[in-house]
């Protein structure tokens, strides 16, 4: 069957109680929000329904919250906001460990804060914990192979804080933590992936909606996950019984987009061989 292509979601979000959204590539480019997408989340909601953003941002959400309203992102088009760094605080507290090295970004150390974790060199660390490379503008994966293999031998716990592999930055593809741990995973070692497709970050999605809502339980035949990510936004939905809603002019947007109109062959050849089933694709959230 042809894939439903979309050139505005209202008659599709109305038929839900509850949308879960990913952020970056549906609401704001990396750099600045994403007008249209935020208007139409804004009246979603106006209209009763509850939006909660689930990110794979490496920070805990408060943390988040302040960087996706510095993207002028308005919290009118939100009711509440998950992040993968939630799951890894989660994830981090479980695993007993007190000694941890971090790859990632300074201001991502806040994912640490009040759990007892310090923070060590290579050869004291227990667990690795990496939000995103030290400096992902620069800096390639490969160029973690040699530590990771180090790490790998020892056999030391590697907990992801964003399983994202690549994300755009305006028109820049940067990479992101998930490509470290696919290497780590490639070397023998073993991973804790804290965010999407993962359950853990949709069973906390699941709690936010429901905390919106009121208390009030949700239907999973009444969620629709909207996302421009086909390994993690659309597989996450796949895994949970969710519809999807493909935005495809996000991460994907090089093998969709023709001359700036989304080429249906192109969204077809992205979905072949995938699991993940969308109900419709778009460009973007209109």
């Amino acid at each position: 069957m042809t894939l439903p292509i979309l050139t505005e979601a209202g008659d599709l979000l109305a038929r839900y109680d509850v949308l879960i959204s990913d952020v970056w590539g549906v609401v704001h480019d990396g750099l600045w929000a994403l007008e249209p997408a935020c208007a139409a989340l804004t009246r979603y909601r106006e209209a009763g329904g509850a939006v909660v953003l689930l990110s794979n941002a490496p920070g805990p959400s408060a943390q988040v919250a302040e960087v996706i309203d510095g993207k002028r992102v308005p919290r009118s088009c939100w009711d509440r906001l998950v992040t993968s760094g939630d799951v890894t605080r989660a994830l981090i507290a479980a695993s007993h460990h007190q000694k941890a090295y971090h790859i990632g970004c300074e201001s991502d150390l806040a994912v640490f804060e009040g759990l007892g974790m310090e923070i060590v060199g290579e050869e004291e660390a227990e667990i690795v914990v990496a939000t995103e490379l030290n400096d992902y503008r620069t800096e390639q994966p490969e160029q973690y192979r040699p530590l990771l293999q180090r790490f790998a031998s020892r056999g030391l716990p590697f907990i992801c804080g964003n399983p994202d592999l690549v994300v755009h930055v305006g028109h820049d593809l940067l990479p992101c933590a998930g490509s470290l741990a696919t290497i780590y995973e490639e070397l023998g070692g073993s991973v804790a992936w804290a965010g999407k497709p993962h359950r853990p970050a949709y069973d906390l999605a699941l709690a936010a909606a429901r905390e919106a809502r009121g208390g009030r339980e949700v239907d999973p035949a009444k969620v629709l996950v909207i996302g421009d990510a086909v390994r993690t936004d659309l597989a996450g939905a796949q895994l949970m019984g969710f519809d999807s809603l493909f935005i495809a002019g996000g991460i994907h947007r090089d093998e969709t987009m023709r001359g700036g109109v989304l080429d249906p062959a192109g969204v077809a050849k992205v979905l072949a061989g995938q699991k993940a089933r969308p109900i419709a694709a778009m460009a973007a959230l209109v």
